[in-house]
């Protein structure tokens, strides 16, 4: 119960988070700026990067000593060092921060943006719309079924996560970042509990699969 409480967390966190965070960085990038193949470039490429790798790098950004990347900040800040990945309350979102495939979905999205027409965002120049109303009324319902698919990739993705947990804190401080992957994990190839991570895998089968449905119907119906 505890691993699905910690895994809808983590992925209460990371959805919207990304989701946001994506849409924001396509539309910068999809402007017609000079040097945006660069940022386009910076924001995708920790997606080429394994995620063991990226977690290695947070292990450093998130260390405990005060010699850690955000410990120091918060030593110029005059702050008291954290625990961070060693706090309980702190370790599942200090891990939900950690938006390895943030490019993807932002290159995901800008694909979708390519297929706005610009014809829609003149005519709402010269009716006087504003940046944000743009945004609203033509941004986001143009680039509808590409969210859908986002939305479902990302939960998808939350719902399975386990590398950065692994290497990261292993589960803990008190299992306050076992999540359903891991616990499986740890069931089935640490504790030799064969059937209880079998019906782990099943119970996360088919979580995955409605969410797929879900995703199927709302295709259909566009």
């Amino acid at each position: 119960v505890l691993s699905f409480k910690n895994t809808f967390l983590y992925a209460l966190i990371v959805v919207p988070s990304v989701l946001v965070i994506g849409t924001v960085l396509a539309v910068f990038v999809n402007q017609k700026i000079k040097g945006v193949q660069v940022f386009r470039l910076i924001y995708f490429s920790p997606q080429v990067v394994t995620m063991t790798v990226v977690a290695v790098i947070w292990a450093f950004i998130f260390s405990s000593k005060s010699s850690g990347l955000l410990n120091s900040f918060l030593g110029l800040l005059h702050i008291a060092p954290q625990k961070w990945l060693q706090d309980q309350h702190l370790a599942l979102p200090c891990l939900a921060i950690i938006w390895q495939n943030l490019g993807m979905q932002m290159l995901i999205i800008l694909s979708g943006l390519q297929y706005i027409s610009e014809e829609l965002y003149e005519a709402a120049e010269i009716d006087g719309c504003t940046t944000f109303e743009k945004f609203i009324y033509i941004t986001v319902p143009g680039l509808k079924n590409t969210l859908v698919y986002v939305l479902v990739s990302v939960i998808i993705n939350s719902l399975k996560v386990f590398t950065q947990v692994y290497v990261l804190t292993n589960g803990g401080p008190s299992n306050a970042t076992t999540t359903v992957v891991f616990q499986l994990y740890k069931a089935g190839f640490v504790n030799g509990q064969v059937g209880y991570s079998s019906a782990i895998a099943v119970t996360f089968f088919m979580l995955v699969m409605v969410i797929s449905i879900l995703q199927n119907k709302f295709a259909k119906e566009d």
